[in-house]
């Protein structure tokens, strides 16, 4: 029997539409039984309420060894609305490039990895191998933060050096900026707009806090931190959404404001949403009420330069420097369980979320060479 390739097991991973909050039970069932059949020790971690949502986690060699871990995310993004020329969910060859949904963002990299255990079958792991995928990254990392909560219950730690394999054309970026969601209620008092002075207009309350965000963010630009490392080195602020009112002859009595912010690397959310909290909470409202909450914290990453992982992929050959990434990864959880997390990965993150995604195909064959390599200089020497 011929043994599956990269590109057929990238096929397989990205036939099953993974888009985040559904099911990835059939794409852990496919990962599962080709790890077990290589000796690997399958655990899942589930989602508090949904047992079709869970985190794969599987390892071997011995255990509570300092080995490394592989880890990336399951869920993609959706296609709805999207002119893709070729079927997302099928990976489709052409000009050297497999495309579909999800081949850059990061099914490339589960195949990689699954390809490179194979060929590392027979290798005397003497310091324990990890693979840990995750569902909901998509969406606010949900998966590595529910993982994480599960193994300090446990009291379970994991290897120190982790990989994460996200699209980075591969270039080694040790940081990233988190990503934070405020939500913002505004209760004034419902009226007739016949007569609106009976009332307290909570969209027109919720106006004058979007003008001191406006003024929040220009302060926050010029708090610059990590300029050799990020792209915006300051806390980007986003107002992102604002709803609010029932009918056009009501006052009306409610409004929600939706912020989002990336807290710097290294750097706390909660001393940045006290700014949003303190700077809205100043404001004359006149009548109208507020309320502010940290629906959601991201965590940043900041990984020291110089770990020993640097150094493993160093020895296989990468010699570029190390920078930032733009975007929040699982890392950021992952530092918070004491490990040094690295990203680095096949593909590149500017085709991401993008119809027509893709993936150089020989970038796949690549991450296999090097995933090979990075496992047998971390995980098979004494």
């Amino acid at each position: 029997m011929t043994k599956p390739t990269v590109v057929d097991h990238l096929g397989a991973l990205v036939s099953v539409a993974t888009v985040s909050g559904r099911s990835v039970e059939p794409l852990t069932a496919y990962l599962a039984e080709r790890l077990e059949r290589l000796g690997f020790r399958i655990e899942r971690y589930g989602h508090p309420t949904d047992s079709s949502r869970h985190n794969l986690v599987a390892s071997k060699g011995p255990l509570g060894t300092d080995g490394m871990v592989l880890s990336g995310h399951l869920d993609v993004v959706p296609t709805e609305g999207q002119p893709w020329t070729s079927d997302p969910f099928a990976v489709t060859p052409r000009d050297g490039r497999l495309y579909g949904r999800g081949t850059a963002d990061m099914k490339g990299f589960l195949a990689a990895t699954v390809s490179a255990c194979e060929r590392l079958a027979d290798a005397p792991l003497t310091r324990e191998l990890v693979l840990a995928f995750t569902y909901d990254e998509e969406v606010g990392c949900l998966g590595s933060a529910e993982l994480v909560r599960q193994l300090q219950a446990q009291g379970r730690p994991l290897p120190r050096a982790c990989l994460i394999g996200e699209p980075t054309s591969f270039q080694v970026l040790r940081a990233h900026p988190g990503h934070s969601a405020v939500r913002v209620d505004v209760v004034g008092r419902a009226a007739h707009s016949s007569r609106p002075g009976l009332g307290v207009n909570a969209i027109e309350a919720a106006a004058r806090i979007v003008r001191r965000l406006e003024r929040l963010a220009d302060e926050l630009r010029g708090e610059r931190a990590h300029e050799d490392l990020l792209e915006r080195p300051w806390v980007v602020l986003n107002t992102a959404s604002i709803a609010g009112g029932a009918a056009v002859n009501i006052v009306p009595d409610r409004c929600t404001l939706r912020v989002g912010f990336r807290q710097l690397p290294g750097s706390s959310a909660d001393a940045v949403f006290q700014r949003i909290a303190g700077a809205v909470r100043a404001l004359d409202l006149g009548q109208a009420h507020v309320h502010v909450e940290l629906e959601r914290v991201t965590p940043s990453l900041l990984t020291p330069p110089n770990t020993e992982l640097e150094h493993h992929l160093r020895s296989c050959g990468y010699h570029g420097g190390t920078g930032a990434a733009s975007f929040a990864t699982d890392g950021g959880n992952f530092a918070l369980h004491g490990m040094d997390c690295l990203v680095f990965g096949p593909g590149d993150i500017a085709v991401a979320h993008q119809a027509d995604e893709y993936v150089p195909e020989r970038e796949l064959h690549e991450a296999v060479d090097w995933m090979e390599r990075l496992v047998l200089s971390k995980c098979c020497t004494s």
